[in-house]
């Protein structure tokens, strides 16, 4: 007997076709699942990375609060030095002096009002040139 015959063979693939749905239905299921459950995996691991990120910066901006609390504590250490050295009260020229000082951190583009004796600001109106003369028709 012949085992290469065309119904043989024609026998074995369609085994081999039925055994190939088989796994597919049973496969696709279970591959689907498997990766739903590796997507959730990797889900979590990415949250609880976010969340330990989220700590450390908190903890950087403690921290950084506390250096700034440190150098405020500082600062006036320093203040209440100078007030010691200047007897213990402020006066006129410190107070000068401080505002001077200060005066360093302000940007060019920072306008300061300077009250006269009413205690009203002076005014601005002659520094920007609007291209009219004010004294235009005036002989």
């Amino acid at each position: 007997m012949k085992t290469s015959s065309p119904l043989f063979l024609g026998t074995i693939v369609a085994w081999l076709f039925l055994a190939f749905i088989i796994f597919g239905l049973w496969g696709c299921p279970t591959y689907r699942v498997w990766q739903q459950e590796m997507e959730g995996k990797a889900e979590f691991a990415k949250a609880e990375q976010n969340r330990r990120i989220r700590i450390e910066e908190a903890r950087a901006n403690l921290e950084a609060e506390k250096l700034n609390a440190e150098a405020e504590v500082e600062r006036a250490k320093g203040a209440a030095q100078a007030i010691k050295i200047e007897n213990g009260s402020l006066t006129s020229k410190y107070i000068q002096y401080l505002w001077v000082r200060q005066q360093s951190t302000l940007n060019d583009k920072t306008v300061i009002y300077i009250p006269t004796e009413g205690n009203l600001p002076i005014l601005e109106a002659g520094k920007r040139n609007t291209g009219v003369d004010p004294f235009e028709g005036e002989d």
